[in-house]
């Protein structure tokens, strides 16, 4: 199985990314990484032994950084990193990508790249979120913020695959991100992608939910729009962090006897909750496997973003979403 790494992309890029991937060569001997970069830049950062088993250079001079404009730089830096790794992808050198690199670059390679799965409308970024009955699937988180009814149906198809087989769920439920629960509340979209998913996926699709519902386990896939998606995932990111802060100090802290303990007990669940722990997030609907992660990733969350794409190509993910499209009804936006 090969991958290619974007290992320019993201905050703390190359080390951590290349230290990643060796972390995830380690662990799984099926895998071979293509690290996509400066290679004046990545080769220093490999084994001083010359050992590099599993492990290919592929040089982009470029970088697109996370405050450029996703075209503009992909059309002025033509030899970049996201860019070459899409090239390794459409040229069937690899069977999977992944990047901490530039969000909008990511998406935009594989929307200019025209490589959809057959009968997807629109890719959308799958994230797993924490909820009280295990994790959720939330799609859209970034890539599509100005869908139609159409994309959100499908999205809601992606999402019970992506949730059934990489998040565990036997037989996911669906439910539609909006201001209310009951059925015609929201805007023009919403109620007409209601009537889509009420529809299309009959009694697994629960209706409206609100964003308050989300960590109560309302649903097992929660689809938005790629705005809105977003602000959700990083309110929730943010919500997280500052309530264990605050219980860091407030309630830990002042603790006369069990401190450290308490202390203990507190990193695991950070470490239980942390985006780290799942890795990065698919672009659902391109012909090949996109793993998309946050910019702030280091080795472990490379390890494990690795890991992911590893398992999207193993369990055969885009073939069942193809496979499920064909047998649902093809649905067509309104006038």
């Amino acid at each position: 199985m090969r991958i290619a790494l974007d290992a320019m992309g993201g905050d703390h890029a190359p080390g951590p990314i290349v230290a990643g991937a060796l972390q995830a060569l380690a662990a799984d001997p099926e895998v071979t990484v293509i690290l996509v970069g400066d290679k004046s830049r990545i080769e220093p950062l490999l084994p001083a032994d010359g050992s590099r088993d599993r492990v290919e250079l592929f040089h982009a001079a470029d970088t697109i950084g996370m405050q450029d404009s996703p075209v503009d730089a992909l059309r002025a830096k033509p030899d970049n990193s996201i860019a070459r790794c899409w090239q390794l992808m459409v040229g069937k050198k690899v069977d999977a990508i992944v990047s901490a690199g530039n969000t909008g670059a990511m998406v935009a390679g594989g929307l200019l790249s025209r490589r959809f799965l057959r009968n997807v409308r629109r890719p959308g970024i799958a994230t797993a979120m924490p909820t009280a009955k295990g994790p959720c699937a939330l799609i859209d988180v970034g890539a599509n913020v100005h869908p139609r009814a159409t994309h959100l149906y499908q999205y809601g198809v992606m999402g019970r695959i992506f949730a059934r087989h990489i998040l565990g769920k036997e037989n996911p439920t669906v439910g539609l991100m909006n201001v209310g629960e009951e059925e015609g509340k929201g805007h023009d979209l919403a109620v007409e992608a209601h009537a889509l998913l009420k529809a299309g996926l009959k009694e697994r699709f629960v209706g409206n939910i609100e964003g308050r519902d989300i960590h109560r386990g309302a649903a097992d896939v929660v689809v938005c729009d790629g705005f809105v998606g977003n602000v959700i995932l990083k309110t929730s990111e943010g919500v997280f962090d500052f309530i264990m802060k605050t219980v860091a100090k407030e309630i830990v802290g002042p603790l006369p006897n069990d401190q450290a303990a308490g202390m203990k007990a507190l990193q695991a669940l950070v470490t239980r909750y942390d985006y780290s722990s799942f890795g990065g997030a698919p672009l659902l609907g391109v012909d090949g496997i996109c793993i998309i992660c946050h910019g702030s990733s280091k080795e472990v969350a490379i390890r494990n973003a690795i890991s992911v794409a590893a398992k999207n190509a193993r369990v055969k993910l885009n073939e069942k979403i193809v496979q499920e499209l064909e047998t649902l009804p093809q649905v067509k936006d309104s006038e």
